[in-house]
């Protein structure tokens, strides 16, 4: 069922593209309603259109919080083309039909982003524009409804190709996208009476295209990444991009857990993560330095990795980077002399963004048919709130030590296991179906550094067996949240190899 479009309801708060727009649909015969800015917009470029309140005989009401919500607009709108009742009760009521809805809403999601005060987000929240938009888009096989000036071109291209008609399947597009548009806006305001710092009953957020990926986490596979409007702490999207490809899924995922961990620490740090996980992590009083400690964890893994700085980075750490392949380098800010040798490799993605630290917000992830939401992954736990079990205190770098290892074991994928020493990973041991193979990995990739140094667990050791095998590897020091039915088994490993145990209380799985 084709449409011919005759007279156009026009009301926009984005005057983006408006006078082409209906320039193009009075050239072709369309009249044109306006509401107030809108007409003004019209009639300052000489582009006839009827006053909304002349139209339906009603001057606006409440300083113009009332003027689309009328009968005459929205039977105009809401009849059925072919319901003769309808078309007779519009006739008797001297009401015309409208074949064509151009609205935009007021700018709700602009005004939160820039700070608005709650008086401007209350009025800049949209009740007739959202009505028309409903009504047009419910009433779709006899009304069109353009809500995005980027669909204006397309829409008078149609028009003008077909003698002023809209075929059914345009209809159906603008229209799905309508209530896209509602949907959104509707979530977006939710957000701001209510943000997301809890578990919901309901949960609906809006999200825009920031940007596409190179590719999903395939190169068979699309992808694309999106922006919650819901306001959070710290977002890794704010971020600059001066030199290399664009990024692909798996750069973000990458990229999310890199600075993830570069924030936990207020010292110098370098990260260094491939598949999402750590391959080493280092603090020091030098970014080179740290980074330097980073790379001797695991150089093989490394290799076409991510890198992490919480501080600018100097010529020092970008000639190290550049000494070998990674793909992405992030940082607060880089020396002139830094960015030109990282500029060396074409490819290589380099991002500028403030490493902030993470706050408490809700994290959620895609299963099928649905989504599990729960509060982010935020707790520290000091080590002076922390429990010495084992009869043999830490000592104070064997603490500091435990502590560098605790705050990185957090971001290691369960069953993980971390050795460090000196404020530097020296193994680690990831993704693991039982813990002591995790500790089997961390020891290998330590090997003779693992004398002298501690280690972390994300979980409580289920058995002795992790205390016996790491003590025979060197390791003086351990921490683990504790809360097995054989915590005594495993405290008396420690009292029997003479090695410090300390119980955090808190688990840090990481699936």
């Amino acid at each position: 069922m084709v449409l011919k479009i005759k007279r156009a309801l026009v009301s926009v708060s984005d005057k983006t593209g408006l006078v082409d727009f209906c320039a193009g649909l009075k050239a072709l015969g369309v009249e044109l309603v306006a509401s107030g800015g809108t007409f003004k917009a019209l009639a300052d470029a000489s582009i006839g259109a009827l006053k909304l309140s002349n139209y339906t005989g009603s001057k606006e009401l409440l300083e113009g919080r009332v003027k689309t919500l009328h009968p005459k607009i929205h039977a105009g709108i809401l009849a059925k083309r072919e319901n003769n009742l309808h078309l007779k009760e519009l006739e008797e009521r001297g009401i015309p039909l409208i074949d064509l809805v151009i609205v935009n809403l007021y700018p709700f999601a602009e005004v939160l982003r820039r700070g608005g005060t709650e008086e401007e987000l209350i009025e800049n929240i949209d009740i007739g524009g959202v009505a028309l938009l409903r009504a047009a888009a419910k009433n779709y096989s006899s009304v069109a409804v353009v809500c995005d000036p980027k669909d204006y071109v397309r829409v008078l291209e149609e028009l003008k190709d077909n003698n002023c008609e809209l075929s059914l399947s345009t209809r159906k597009k603008l229209a799905s996208k309508a209530f896209h548009e509602t949907a959104s806006y509707d979530s977006i305001i939710s957000a701001f009476f209510e943000p997301l710092d809890t578990i919901p009953a309901k949960f609906s957020l809006s999200f825009e295209k920031v940007q596409g990926c190179r590719y999903g986490e395939n190169p068979h596979q699309k992808a694309a990444v999106y922006r919650g409007f819901f306001p959070e702490p710290v977002s890794i999207l704010n971020f600059k991009q001066l030199n290399g490809k664009e990024l692909s899924f798996n750069n973000f995922l990458d990229f999310n857990a890199a600075v993830s961990i570069a924030q936990e620490f207020s010292e110098p740090c370098a990260v260094i993560v491939k598949h999402s996980n750590p391959c080493g992590v280092a603090v020091a009083e030098k970014t080179s330095e740290a980074f330097k400690n980073a790379l001797e964890c695991d150089k093989k893994s490394a290799f076409g990795s991510i890198i992490a700085l919480n501080r600018e980075c100097d010529a020092g750490t970008a000639e190290q980077i550049t000494s070998f392949f990674n793909e992405l380098v992030i940082a607060p800010s880089f020396e002139e002399s830094a960015l030109a040798e990282l500029k060396k490799k074409k490819n290589l993605r380099v991002i500028e963004m403030p490493v902030e630290s993470m706050k408490k917000s809700i994290d959620f992830r895609r299963i099928a048919g649905g989504l599990l939401l729960q509060e982010n992954d935020s707790s520290e736990e000091p080590a002076s709130e922390w429990k010495i079990v084992s009869k043999k205190q830490p000592s104070e770098q064997e603490l500091s030590d435990l502590g560098f290892a605790w705050r990185v074991v957090k971001h290691v994928k369960s069953n993980a296991i971390v050795v460090a020493k000196d404020g530097a990973t020296l193994g680690i041991g990831a993704g693991q179906m039982n813990r002591v193979n995790a500790v089997t990995i961390a020891l290998a990739n330590a090997g003779k550094k693992a004398e002298n140094a501690v280690l972390a667990s994300d979980a409580f050791f289920p058995f002795r067996d992790s205390i016996d095998l790491a003590s025979k590897h060197g390791i003086k020091a351990f921490v683990t949240p504790g809360g097995s039915i054989r915590d005594g088994e495993v405290i008396l490993a420690a009292d029997e190899k003479e090695v410090s145990l300390a119980f955090t209380g808190v688990r840090h799985f990481r699936h």
